[in-house]
């Protein structure tokens, strides 16, 4: 039986100092991955480059494993086998480390496609591939853009296995019916290998609103597309199997999912039956406006939601075309989800065209006090590759830093007309400081029990870990795990190697000091819940935010 091994691979970007950010276990799954696995899985099945070859899947997500071109290379050798490497959903900031990867792959005759986000945003508002994807593709490189189900992969996989990649695979434009399509799947050892063993699927693609920032509506496009009630059903039973109760449902607003209410309604059967399931979902804040949407939501296993508010101020949301979002109804929208027991993480854009480093100290203590929110993200308004914003600033010729590895929210890459570089990097760091303060985490604590919810420990986990990357660490909780990983001879080309001497003990130091932090800062909060809980007077707590307390919350 001949063989044939792809490796799926998404890699990281540089962290300030020039080194991929890896993981012992990483935060976030790829979805990207989860969805290529299950349709090569399927061609696998199928034996589509026909009955004599197998097709072998390795998965090397950079997040949480090292990928070493020399190692791949060698190992392929060993195996005397036709071979491919695939990277997928690659974003802005992870290109460069890509091309860099790529390029030595390729060196050592291994064919590379390259797919994700940044290529196919970038051709979807300009027209054509970026610039570097056109010089890659002169040294060998392919490129894929655009959604890769619908029989598309097996035309990659028939031409690698024949040496005679493509340099371009163009289906941008073409949209998919998801349903009755392969599910996404990521294998046991790597759901294992995030924090929480999630697993990720998407439930459908397409979006109605038209956010200026956002890059994942000019490649999903508006239209809804879902996926099945059978397929979601399998989806869960295949994640049961492997040994997880945990989603991550990645699409970028479930809410306008033109099924929900049956997906739903299949995952409360579900759970009825006896399989937990505990969901992590995106929607937009108007989606407590959706007759039965909220309840049914937690039927199905909803317990973590994260909401795009992006701005407490209505002149910022209109800059970004976000007019869906009504700031006056922030309260009761946070307010109907806090009746159920469900942890909610704001999404918060630092750098909109209004913002100054007081207004931004200012709205944030103001969203301390008025909205019923646990967690929130600030990222900083970055012009993304595939995004209307890119699009119209490239036209208009106004600056961008040329550095894409800094395209990752963390960063400043334009300017600011109120403020300066250092000021918005201020107001970016003061925003996480001023939002998790001992005082306000001990407030969100004491919501938590006023309002009978049993999400203690994840309240206090995301806390401890948001805080603690947001406030203390130069890396977002996006790019977050638990244990770094650092290759010394991984650093970015141009910058110098370090003496292994002084890189060994203080990668390792670093490693402890920070562990103890947050384990310290966890231990910190649960005795601080402890404590609340054990005081009668708590379940009587109200404040602004949480308004009319409710005698008999609805349990998930």
């Amino acid at each position: 039986m001949k063989k044939f091994i792809v490796i799926l691979a998404r890699p990281a970007h540089y962290d300030d100092d020039g080194y991929p950010i890896t993981w012992k276990k990483a935060i976030i799954p790829s979805n990207s991955i989860a969805v290529l696995y299950g349709l090569i899985q399927d061609c696998a099945a199928r034996k589509i480059l026909g009955d004599d070859v197998e097709i072998q899947i390795d998965i090397i997500d950079e997040a949480n494993r090292r990928i070493d071109p020399k190692r791949i290379a060698k190992r392929l050798k060993r195996a005397n086998t036709r071979s491919m490497v695939a990277f997928a959903g690659v974003q802005s900031n992870q290109f460069p480390r890509t091309l860099e990867l790529a390029d030595k792959l390729v060196a050592m005759d291994i064919p590379v496609c390259i797919g994700g986000f940044h290529v196919s945003g970038y051709q979807a508002t300009m027209g054509a591939l970026p610039d570097e994807a056109l010089e890659a593709q002169k040294r060998g490189i392919s490129f894929f853009t655009g959604e890769s189900e619908n029989e598309r992969l097996p035309e990659v996989l028939r031409d690698a296995y024949n040496g005679q990649l493509k340099p371009h695979y163009d289906y941008l434009g073409q949209m998919v019916d998801l349903q009755n399509e392969p599910h996404p799947l990521l294998p046991y050892e790597e759901l294992h290998r995030t924090t929480g063993s999630y697993a990720a699927f998407d439930l459908g693609r397409g979006c109605p609103f038209k956010c200026s920032f956002c890059t994942i509506i000019n490649v999903h496009g508006h239209k809804s597309r879902f996926r099945t009630v059978e397929d979601l059903e399998k989806i869960i039973r295949a994640n049961h199997a492997l040994g997880t109760d945990r989603y991550f449902i990645t699409d970028d607003n479930v809410a306008r999912n033109k099924n929900w209410e049956a997906l739903f309604d299949k995952l409360a059967a579900l759970r009825k039956e006896g399989i937990p399931i505990r969901i992590l979902a995106q929607v937009d804040t108007g989606s407590y406006r959706i007759p039965g949407f909220i309840a049914k939501a937690v039927a199905a296993g909803v317990d973590q939601i994260f909401v795009g508010m992006e701005s407490i101020n209505e002149a910022n949301l209109a800059a970004v075309n976000k007019k869906q979002n009504k700031v006056s109804e922030y309260q009761e929208a946070l307010r109907a989800w806090k009746k159920y027991p469900v942890v909610i993480t704001a999404a918060y854009i630092v750098g909109l065209p209004a913002d100054t480093r007081e207004t931004v100290i200012r709205d944030v203590t103001r969203i301390k006090k008025e909205l019923p929110i646990d967690t929130i993200y600030f990222s900083n308004l970055t012009p993304l590759p595939g995004s209307v914003d890119h699009r119209e600033m490239v036209k208009a010729g106004q600056w961008m830093d040329d550095d894409l590895n800094l395209y990752d929210t963390h960063h400043c890459v334009v300017e600011h007309p109120l403020m300066n570089k250092d000021e918005w990097m201020r107001a970016n760091k003061e925003a996480w400081r001023t939002f998790y303060t001992w005082d306000h985490m001990v407030t969100v604590l004491r919501r938590l029990v006023a309002s009978r919810s049993n999400k203690r420990r994840t309240t206090i986990y995301r806390l401890a870990l948001y805080s603690w990357f947001g406030c203390d660490t130069p890396i977002h909780p996006i790019d977050g795990g638990i244990w770094r990983k650092r290759c010394r001879t991984d650093r970015r080309p141009g910058m110098s190697l370090e003496n292994p001497l002084v890189f060994y003990p203080r990668h390792f130091v670093h490693n402890v000091r920070d562990t103890l932090s947050i384990v310290r800062r966890y231990n910190k909060l649960w005795r601080a819940y402890k404590k609340i809980r054990r005081d009668p007077a708590s379940l009587q707590y109200t404040d602004e935010a949480l308004g009319q307390r409710t005698e008999n919350p609805a349990k998930a």
